[in-house]
């Protein structure tokens, strides 16, 4: 079955949305129309697929066995999250009242996941869905200079793996042996500093914008935004610069030569990405695929109980930039 036999809407403002009408396994489904469905992601970076009725965990581990090729194993997590089952993870955990901006999966990891498998177990009463961004457009948008400037420099994350916010270095690295993740780190080109405490700071420069493999085009591939100090939550970040001083909060980005991202840029950056978002309200039972190397996504404020699963698979290699 090709793509245009799937009939596949398309509204402004909204992703790709399929409605299958399946009765039976969605595992199944999924095994029958893989290729189709692989072609209109290809085509849009992501689909929507609404009508598999997945209720279930293991319903999701199904699928994802059907459409996530192999299955990607999670380092460096900035917030911990909980394995459901053998390549399905919870969401990353955040305040349901604070919006969650647009930003790729694992940006700053060498190997980062290709495929994003998102199904929804629990629709919330209001709000909560996961708005899309084609970041080829975000290229396109921001001001030449600045993704010029990104491209050529790449850019810098800075960590400081604590208790207070996000994941421990423990957590982050599936290992309480700091020799292995000494090892993890000079593997992947990320730079380590050990203070008194036994807590971790860690340094590492990537790439901003990347061809696509698929398409060609220039993708704007980075979390300088989403990791910024700027998009904490203000009072957060006043507290935590309080108690641990501006060079000891849990995460900060800045341009791949060290200079700090001012908060207009990363404004600047939010708003290109607001303007290119699309969004469908969650279902029960929806799944939605997006390719993670084009599409950006993020979580809107809800009410109420919401339970959205992940498995990422298909992990590709993204070498660090060269040292100049």
């Amino acid at each position: 079955m090709t793509g245009s036999l799937l009939g596949v809407q398309l509204h402004p403002g909204h992703p790709p949305v399929l409605d299958t009408g399946a009765s039976g396994s969605a595992a199944d489904w999924c095994e029958r129309h893989e290729d189709a469905l692989g072609d209109l992601v290809d085509e849009h970076g992501a689909v929507l697929v609404r009508g598999l009725a997945l209720r279930t965990v293991a319903d999701v581990a199904g699928v994802a066995a059907r459409l996530g090729g192999t299955a990607y194993t999670e380092r460096e997590a900035v917030a911990a999250r909980t394995v459901l089952a053998d390549g399905v993870h919870s969401s990353t955990p955040w305040p349901a009242r604070q919006p969650m901006c647009a930003h790729h999966e694992l940006s700053y990891v060498l190997e980062t996941p290709a495929t994003l498998l998102f199904a929804c177990l629990r629709a919330p009463q209001t709000g909560g869905a996961t708005p899309l961004v084609d970041t080829a457009r975000v290229v396109d948008e921001l001001p030449t200079g600045l993704v010029d400037r990104i491209e050529r420099d790449g850019w810098l994350l800075i960590r400081n793996y604590g208790e207070e916010i996000g994941a421990s270095w423990q957590q982050a690295f599936g290992t309480d042996d700091r020799a292995e993740v000494e090892r993890y780190c000079r593997a992947n080109a990320i730079g380590t500093e050990w203070n008194a405490e036994g807590g971790l700071r860690t340094r590492q420069r990537r790439h901003g914008v990347l061809e696509h493999p698929g398409t060609g085009e220039k993708v704007f591939f980075n979390q300088i935004a989403f990791l910024s100090e700027h998009a904490m939550d203000p009072e957060v970040r006043e507290f935590l610069v309080e108690v641990h001083g501006p060079d000891g909060l849990p995460f900060t980005t800045r341009f791949g030569d060290g200079t700090p991202v001012p908060a207009d840029v990363v404004e600047a950056i939010n708003d290109a990405h607001e303007r290119h978002t699309v969004r469908e309200p969650w279902q029960d039972g929806d799944l939605l695929v997006v390719d993670n190397l084009r599409v950006a996504h993020g979580r809107d404020p809800y009410t109420g109980e919401r339970e959205v699963v992940v498995a990422m698979a298909d992990g590709v290699t993204v070498p660090a930039p060269e040292e100049s």
